[in-house]
């Protein structure tokens, strides 16, 4: 779903950090829990040497031509645009994609990652699913539908550089409780429905997706894509997965 620029909570959040403003990144939840991530926008704007160990030791594993889904202010195109390494990043944040591109990334577009089958540009080497943005899945049901696009849109030695978040480990007794709903109702413990929030602002409800590495499994199977290694973060439930075709 492409978002309206007037409800572009999110791509509001970057232009006002890209413009100097001090910036709270503000997540909703469904059941109506909020959090507020002080740095959480600088992390989109982050140079290389600041990223996590895990996200540099995935990003090794890039083979060329790339797609980045999800690329928010622009931090993994930037990197691999120096590389002088074939990049295309999509956003379906219209402020973020203008933020990219103020910022000098050359290959960048609007596009919900639901709408690949509309992207007419194929033969991805590699795509990146960086920042946590396996989550962008959204559903596994949806994300399946994805993968099996990926899989159209990619080489055949192509791969797929991942980071998701293991929320099975919280100690939150809010975020256990929404899990706990979730597996009543039939669904993962980490199908979330979130909004971004600038100001009075409040952006789209979207569904996101945060997984163990079993359940990541799960999900890939049948769409011609396996887990080909794990990096975990060296603290806290994040990883990164080099995930291969089949």
């Amino acid at each position: 779903m492409k978002i309206k620029k007037e409800v572009d909570a999110f791509g509001m959040e970057i232009m006002a950090h890209y413009n100097g403003d001090e910036v709270t990144e503000i997540i909703e939840r469904s059941d109506g829990y909020i959090d507020g991530y002080e740095n959480g926008i600088a992390k989109y704007f982050g140079e290389y040497k600041n990223w996590s160990y895990a996200t540099k030791q995935a990003m090794k594993n890039i083979k060329g031509k790339t797609l980045d889904l999800g690329c928010g202010a622009g931090r993994i195109g930037l990197y691999l645009q120096n590389k002088k390494i074939d990049y295309l990043g999509i956003d379906n944040s219209p402020l973020a994609v203008k933020v990219c591109k103020l910022r000098g990334l050359k290959r960048v577009k609007i596009l919900p990652i639901e709408n690949l089958n509309n992207l007419k540009e194929k033969n991805f080497k590699s795509v990146t699913m960086l920042g946590n943005n396996f989550g962008l899945l959204g559903t596994p049901k949806r994300g399946k539908k994805i993968l099996e696009e990926l899989h159209k849109i990619t080489t055949c030695d192509a791969n797929i550089i991942a980071q998701s978040c293991d929320i099975s480990k919280t100690k939150n007794i809010f975020h256990i409780a929404y899990q706990k709903d979730c597996l009543q109702k039939g669904k993962l413990r980490g199908e979330l429905k979130l909004r971004c929030r600038f100001g009075n602002i409040k952006g789209p409800w979207f569904d996101y997706l945060m997984v163990t590495q079993k359940e990541m499994e799960m999900i890939l199977n049948g769409t011609g894509w396996k887990i080909q290694k794990i990096i975990n973060e060296k603290t806290g439930p994040l990883y990164c997965a080099v995930i291969s075709k089949v």
